[in-house]
């Protein structure tokens, strides 16, 4: 991956970026009880996307540079993606800041905005220290779990630049990886197995666990499938918003094929089931129940009919649900009827049409 490099220009605008990191640190760390808002502020400008008159002031635009814009596949930048280059090509910039973090180690926010900012230079700078090393990969996966839940929150892909990076140019590079002590790294891809789906990596999956370490209990949770579908399914569990989890259910049919243990593919299919059906304890909505049977059924097709005359049981014995059931079935009976005559004239006035045409 070719590193950015600035103009004098740029180099101006961001030392001056980082000059005002390094102010609000110092006020943070001198007033405790403002500590929390000041950091939760700092946290949110630097994640904040360039607007075009920041983007000429921060990007080069001379023909032998290559901006950090230039590797963006999906067209946003945010400040944290050049501060975190900058920092990587100007490592003295960035060592009053990481000072800084250190000493407000402890407090919220401070992982975050370790991760935002020195997520390439951890893999870059040359720590022969092994516990500053292992404080660091532990803040970096903390930090990144943090705002990959931030995006999950608010259905938004802002730190996908981030995601992309610890997934195509960390663990999928050993080089890299090796530099962070072994715990880091199996933190590190457990973080990653259950974010890849939510950031539309499905397409690294085989590279991804083809590089799975090795794990010391490997002989209970088996190989690095079952891991990988092990933290997905505990995943699933923990969304709350609707829009992911429906995401995340049409995103999980990759699985299929997949060689599982026994008890993990149990253990995936108690996940979808408990998806499908209505009231306590996920109250998934109708929309969820679909996507989850859906799911269910493409992943373990055998044994589909028993099910749904199971599920058919069981919502007999609440009859409160009832009359919600009995509307939703006419409405589709009545919906796919509709479908099925304007299908029906529409292809026989194009078999009318099409004679008069020649």
């Amino acid at each position: 991956m070719p590193k950015a490099s600035s103009t004098p220009h740029s180099s101006a605008y961001l030392n001056a970026l980082t000059q005002e990191i390094h102010k609000k640190l110092q006020r943070a760390l001198a007033s405790p009880s403002q500590r929390r808002n000041l950091l939760q502020e700092l946290f949110a400008d630097i994640a904040l996307e360039v607007d075009d008159r920041a983007k000429d002031a921060i990007l080069s635009r001379e023909d032998d540079v290559i901006s950090p814009a230039d590797n963006r596949s999906d067209g946003q930048l945010c400040f944290y993606d050049v501060l975190a280059d900058y920092y990587v090509g100007v490592p003295e910039s960035g060592k009053a800041i990481l000072n800084l973090i250190v000493q407000l180690w402890s407090q919220s926010f401070a992982s975050h905005i370790f991760a935002l900012l020195f997520h390439k230079w951890l893999f870059e700078a040359e720590l022969d220290n092994s516990e500053v090393l292992l404080r660091y990969s532990s803040a970096l996966v903390q930090g990144a779990t943090n705002v990959f839940w931030i995006d999950i929150q608010t259905n938004t892909r802002r730190f996908r630049s981030l995601f992309s990076y610890l997934l195509e140019e960390v663990v999928l590079e050993p080089a890299r990886l090796n530099k962070i002590p072994v715990q880091a790294q199996r933190d590190l891809y457990l973080l990653l197995a259950r974010f890849i789906l939510f950031y539309n990596s499905a397409d690294k999956l085989e590279s991804f666990l083809k590089q799975f370490p090795a794990f010391p209990n490997a002989f209970l949770v088996g190989g690095p499938a079952d891991v990988f579908v092990i933290e997905l399914a505990d995943q699933l569990l923990k969304l709350k918003v609707e829009p992911v989890l429906l995401y995340y259910l049409s995103q999980i049919k990759v699985l299929r094929g997949m060689e599982l243990r026994m008890t993990t593919s149990t253990r995936l299919k108690t996940c979808l089931y408990s998806f499908t059906c209505p009231g306590g304890p996920m109250y998934p909505t109708r929309a969820v129940r679909h996507a989850a049977w859906d799911a269910l059924d493409f992943l373990f097709p055998v044994g589909r009919y028993p099910r749904h005359l199971i599920s058919l049981f069981f919502r007999l014995l609440y009859p409160w649900y009832w009359p919600s059931s009995c509307w939703n079935f006419i409405m589709g009976c009545v919906k796919t009827i509709l479908y099925s005559l304007f299908e029906l004239i529409f292809s026989r006035w194009a078999k009318v049409t099409r004679p008069r045409k020649q």
